[in-house]
Order: structure tokens, then sequence, then C-alpha cells
């Protein structure tokens, strides 16, 4: 299942990059050489913007791509790699969990009641806004299968040099 949210998200993060792309390129000509910028673009290219950062965290998180700050020695760690992992998933999932998903629930919920919507694409901001709680959804589970997969991992060790 990990694999294919990978591939899923791989496939969404380089559509919005090449969306951006192309909206930010004719953005650029537009404004300089027909001299008639386009407001559609510089709104799209925010929201994407937007996509691209939220997605790419969640995206990160599985790839264990995230920063760390090592804090304490690293014998002490990795003596303890389940215990100190499971408590940095943890935390992770724990923000993810109550800013994103409920927080960015909750601001979905506001955004469609007040019908705010976009100054140029007039569209709700409540889908611009959606890609915060599916983002958390999927930091939440990749925060789930890391720690079990580092488990696993630590419990298979232990049986083999036990």
């Amino acid at each position: 299942m990990k694999r294919q949210l990978d591939k899923i998200l791989e496939t969404v993060l380089i559509g919005v990059l090449a969306i951006m792309l192309i909206s930010v390129s004719w953005q650029v000509f537009s404004r300089f050489v027909l001299q008639a910028p386009s407001t559609v673009t510089d709104e799209l290219s925010s929201f994407l913007l937007i996509w691209l950062g939220v997605l790419g965290a969640a995206y990160a998180t599985g790839q264990k791509l995230h920063l760390a700050i090592d804090l304490l020695p690293k014998q002490s760690v990795e003596r303890h790699k389940v215990f100190f992992e499971g408590f940095v998933y943890f935390f992770i999932a724990l923000f993810a969990f109550a800013v994103m998903v409920i927080g960015g629930i909750r601001l979905c919920w506001l955004t469609f009641q007040f019908e705010q919507t976009s100054a140029t694409l007039e569209i709700p901001l409540g889908y611009v806004y959606m890609i915060l709680p599916i983002s958390g959804l999927i930091i939440c589970y990749y925060c789930i299968f890391l720690f079990i997969e580092v488990k696993n991992t630590i419990n298979s060790q232990s049986q083999r040099n036990g």
C-alpha cells in the first residue's frame, strides 16, 4: 500500500509542478512579450505552490526525508531505536492530526460556510485548503507505517541475534 501511495504522490507532485511551470512561464510571456499580464496564472501558481509544499511535506515524511536535529548521543538512540523513533513518529502524527486534519477540516468548513472564493479564479477556497486534511491523513498513515516497519526490523534483528 505504501508503494502505491508513493507512486500516486509522485505523480501528483510532478503534475502540480508541471502545471506550475506552464502557468509561471505563461505569466512571464504574457507580461513581457504580450504586454498584457494574465491575472489568472498568478493566483493559480500561488494555490499550486500551497499544494506542492503541503503534499511535498507528506511525501518527504513517507521517504524519511523530514528534518531531524540530533540532540542525544547516537549510541543511546541506537540502543532504544524503537522508543525514540516511536516518540518522533507519534509527535509528527499528533501534530499532523491536530493541526492539519482537524484544523484543516475546520478551515475548509469555515471557508465553505462563509462562501469564500478566490479573487480571480472565483473558485471556493475550501477546495484549495482541502489539501491540508488530505496531507495530514497521509502523514499520519506514513508515521504509523514507518513505526511498524522500525519495530518489525528491530524484532527480526533481535530474533537473529538471540
